[in-house]
């Protein structure tokens, strides 16, 4: 296989995972948001963090504007992830529709806006979860490069996606960085033998 080729079971995961997440019905979607939301807001370390990272969910995943809205409510800051290099920085929103098609199609802050380092809580998506904590991306290493284990600070790092997303296993590699937990509209589902 040459190098940077998606092994087949990732491949076979991603599609098996579109497909499910392409049958939610937007009713679904928006029942399954504003449960993430509650569940989140229920958290310690959402209510000890000054800001709160998130992402702007694409039309296939799970919707965080109920997470956005939650964050604002509550008098912390929203940052937003976006591309910078091979890296994610992040940067506050206090509008979701100040958010700006950046790369991939997802949306992101201006570039104008400086950026913040977040080092409570970071939400993070994924296409599917394990319950060791492993995440499956859609292949950029984004968040695997930014959060690396040894990188500082170190957040509490949730991915977000549907209870459906949650597999066995997430075929991994020495480089991807394992979550601390998934949060799916089930609630929290910390990782095993995680912090």
């Amino acid at each position: 296989m040459s190098e940077g080729a998606p092994e087949p079971g990732k491949a076979q995961l991603r599609i098996r995972m579109r497909s499910l997440r392409t049958a939610i019905t937007r009713e679904q979607a928006e029942r399954a948001g504003r449960a993430v939301a509650e569940h989140v807001a229920e958290l310690p370390a959402f209510a000890d963090a000054a800001h709160v990272a998130l992402f702007a969910s694409l039309s296939d995943e799970l919707p965080t504007r109920p997470v956005f809205d939650a964050t604002l409510a509550s008098g912390k800051l929203a940052l937003f992830p976006r591309v910078e290099g091979a890296r994610l920085v992040f940067a506050p929103v206090g509008r979701w529709e100040d958010l700006r098609p950046g790369r991939y199609g997802v949306a992101e802050p201006p570039h104008d806006i400086a950026a913040l380092v977040p080092d409570a809580l970071v939400l993070v998506p994924g296409v599917a979860f394990d319950a060791r904590g492993g995440r499956l991306g859609r292949g950029g290493g984004y968040y695997d490069r930014t959060f690396a284990s040894d990188a500082k600070p170190r957040p509490l790092l949730l991915g977000v996606g549907y209870a459906f997303q949650v597999v066995d296993a997430v075929p991994e590699e020495r480089h991807d960085r394992r979550m601390d937990g998934v949060m799916t509209e089930r609630g929290i589902r910390w990782a095993e033998g995680g912090r």
